[in-house]
């Protein structure tokens, strides 16, 4: 009996520390388990940064040792870290539409950059938002993704104002990280005790790389990251900005690159040409304070049409069922392990080259890409996609062209693509951002198009016509577009960049021939027309610059350019009525254009109806009060009405805001009218002293009324 309970003793002995390791064990695990825990919170606000054009392997946290984020490096080693996130189109626009969406660009049917448009149809993250009680807002920097592309959808505010003195968004139409900033942070102090949902969209590493100083001096040799790093600056103030409002911890920030960048690989430069991975895969990370798990990085492929999903399920918001992303909680929770399979196309180089487009499909190991010269690659083996294995896995490669073709019946909407004919011309604003835009025919067909690898030469070309026109070197310009012309005279954008490129030289009579040239060879290319009638006004022919944008809106009534241009023509001939149609049908396009509000205030006030005129003009002021076309066109108004009093007022402060020759000439005109004769003298000889005209119609006559005012003072 004693042995018995020695032996019972001896096995209680050895039980204790058993118990003890699986009470650590559980323990441990339990805490590793919550650790990991996500915590949904229906009252979170939501930043979504995305950062253009930029790739995951120039990031530090990602494993760059040359770069500068510090702060992309803080959301990620604080937050959850995707190291194999792709977008699904390596394009601005088309990529924003599946972030925004949740959806494939075979289902929103917007394939590229500027001519086509995000259908109300489709139901965008601020949409579902805004219904359930969020202010929403949108900061973006570039045109690509301009409000008249549809991304506006739900968003109360969208902000996309980039150059402050631009009558047209040009290709120059963006505005840099600082800008962007400043916009979402007044914002930001006005709505920090309601629930938001803001998306702030910096467009810095684009081409040409070009980040300001001192940025541009410490990174002389690598100004793609230079670019990268002064963007990383203002990632860091926007989180600043949310701690200052003591925000920072009821908000979840999603950060992604929108598509990356080509640096030469198998010969690309820029974007959208191809759809290997240094264009697909971005950064994607995930930060909240106190609803995610820190510091965790997740290998396995997710895509940029997940993020939508994941952030309802975040909001405790049901995923509603057009959305084709998968929500990445159970990722981040440990309790889904697969690679998510992934569509990828780009149609730029049909709609802008008439090259083949590029469909293709990442599953499992393998890329498979469908062109004239199929492509297939075991990323895991070879993820620099160096060896094109299509010939040697004819089994993998069958599997994956059917595999894609159920994708595609599976996920596209079956909606017609809505595009609009958004102006060749809105494809050219796009261009000098880094997009080509050479052209774009909707007769293209699906026949037997070039490869884009077989072309490659030729896009160097264009592309090194675009560098040499960005350094001013325009002989070199012209060469490169006179040679790529000859190869395709087919597309109307070349024609346009070279009678661009003269015009910017001052030599408007060939900028003519060009476009003439283009026309004939192109008879719809309603973009050459409107460029045509912009040169036929620097030459002083009203009367032909007036049939050319006719001309344009004949192929295309909607045409920007051509409507504001006609516009101001009909008004400078004094037809008012006919002016005013133009500008409202401008306006409905892009209302918040200040300078065709100006115009358009002109016009009202020219055609006799002061008092809306000056209700124009007035809410103008409200908003640019520093704007000296502003007063000046309110003391042409009070002249109008006969109160030369407040009409000189008016100019008197049009004048200490900014000098200009033909303020000097107007504010001359209206002293002669208010008796004051010497003054308005010495203004009119101010006018011919400053002004860069040379002996054109307007000069010639002051020069007539100044002798003759002269005449009558003796």
């Amino acid at each position: 009996m004693v042995a018995v309970r020695k032996r019972q003793k001896k096995f209680i002995l050895y039980l204790v520390p058993l118990f003890i390791i699986l009470i650590l064990v559980a323990v441990l695990f339990f805490f590793l388990k919550t650790k990991d825990k996500v915590k949904k919170d229906s009252n979170l606000n939501i930043l979504l940064v995305t950062l253009d054009t930029t790739r995951a392997d120039r990031i530090g946290c990602y494993g760059y040792a040359k770069a500068r984020t510090p702060n992309l490096d803080f959301l990620a080693s604080n937050g959850v870290r995707f190291s194999n996130a792709y977008c699904q189109v390596p394009l601005t626009l088309p990529s924003h539409c599946s972030i925004l969406t949740g959806t494939y660009p075979i289902y929103h049917q917007v394939h590229n950059n500027g001519s086509y448009y995000l259908w109300h149809s489709q139901i965008t993250l601020a949409e579902i938002l805004k219904e359930r009680g969020y202010e929403t807002a949108a900061f973006v920097s570039s045109f690509t993704v301009d409000s008249r592309f549809g991304l506006d959808q739900g968003f109360e505010v969208y902000d996309d104002k980039f150059q402050e003195d631009e009558v047209i968004k040009t290709f120059r139409s963006e505005r840099r990280a600082d800008r962007v900033f400043s916009s979402f942070s007044a914002w930001v102090d006005k709505n920090a005790e309601e629930k938001f949902l803001c998306w702030i969209h910096f467009y810095d590493p684009h081409l040409p790389y070009d980040p300001p100083s001192p940025f541009r001096e410490e990174f002389s040799d690598r100004l793609y990251d230079g670019e990268i790093a002064y963007m990383d600056l203002y990632v860091g103030k926007a989180i600043e900005k949310l701690r200052e409002r003591n925000i920072l911890d009821k908000t979840l920030i999603i950060l992604a690159g929108d598509h990356g960048e080509a640096l030469g690989e198998k010969g690309e430069l820029d974007h959208g040409i191809f759809i290997y991975d240094n264009t697909l895969k971005v950064p994607f990370i995930l930060y909240s304070e106190k609803n995610l798990p820190a510091g965790i990085t997740i290998s396995l492929r997710v895509r940029l049409i997940d993020i939508m999903p994941t952030i309802l399920e975040m909001l405790e918001i049901p995923i509603h069922k057009e959305i084709q992303g998968t929500s990445l909680i159970k990722y981040m929770e440990g309790r889904k392990r697969d690679d998510l399979p992934s569509y990828i196309e780009t149609y730029l180089p049909r709609e802008d080259y008439n090259w083949s487009e590029l469909i293709g499909l990442i599953d499992s190991d393998w890329k498979y890409i469908q062109a004239p010269k199929e492509e297939l690659y075991n990323l895991k083996r070879d993820p620099a996609e160096e060896k094109n294995v299509i010939d040697k896995e004819k089994k993998v490669a069958s599997e994956m062209k059917e595999k894609l073709k159920s994708m595609i019946k599976d996920y596209s909407s079956g909606i017609e693509a809505r595009k609009k004919k958004l102006i060749l011309e809105e494809q050219e604003k796009l261009r000098s951002l880094g997009y080509l835009g050479t052209a774009y025919s909707e007769d293209v067909s699906r026949g037997d198009l070039p490869d884009p690898k077989d072309k490659i030469d030729d896009f160097h070309i264009v592309f090194q016509a675009k560098m040499y026109e960005f350094q001013r070197n325009y002989q070199k310009a012209i060469e490169c577009y006179d040679k790529i012309i000859s190869l395709e005279p087919r597309l109307p954008m070349n024609y346009y960049y070279l009678a661009l490129i003269y015009m910017k030289m001052n030599k408007f009579n060939k900028a003519v021939q060009v476009l003439k040239k283009g026309i004939e060879n192109i008879p719809d290319a309603c973009v050459l027309f409107s460029r045509l009638g912009i040169a036929y006004v620097k030459l002083g022919k009203l009367k032909e610059a007036l049939e050319a944008n006719q001309a344009a809106l004949r192929i295309n009534p909607n045409y920007f350019g051509a409507l504001i241009s006609a516009g101001w023509i009909k008004s400078q001939l004094g037809k008012q009525k006919e002016a005013l149609e133009y500008y409202q049908k401008a306006l409905k396009i892009e209302p918040e254009n200040r300078f065709l509000q100006i115009d358009y205030a002109q016009a009202i006030a020219a055609s006799g109806r002061v008092d809306e005129a000056l209700e124009v003009y007035n809410r103008l002021k409200s908003e640019y009060s520093d704007d000296y076309r502003i007063y000046e066109g309110i003391g042409k108004v009070f002249a109008l009405a006969g109160d030369l009093e407040k009409s000189i007022r008016s100019f008197k402060k049009a004048l200490a805001l900014d000098p200009a020759p033909e303020t000097y000439l107007n504010y001359a005109v209206i002293l002669e009218q208010a008796g004051n004769l010497k003054e308005a003298i010495y203004y009119l000889r101010l006018y011919l002293d400053t002004t860069p005209e040379k002996d054109t119609p307007q000069k010639i006559n002051a020069q007539k009324t100044l002798a003759q005012w002269e005449r009558k003072l003796r």
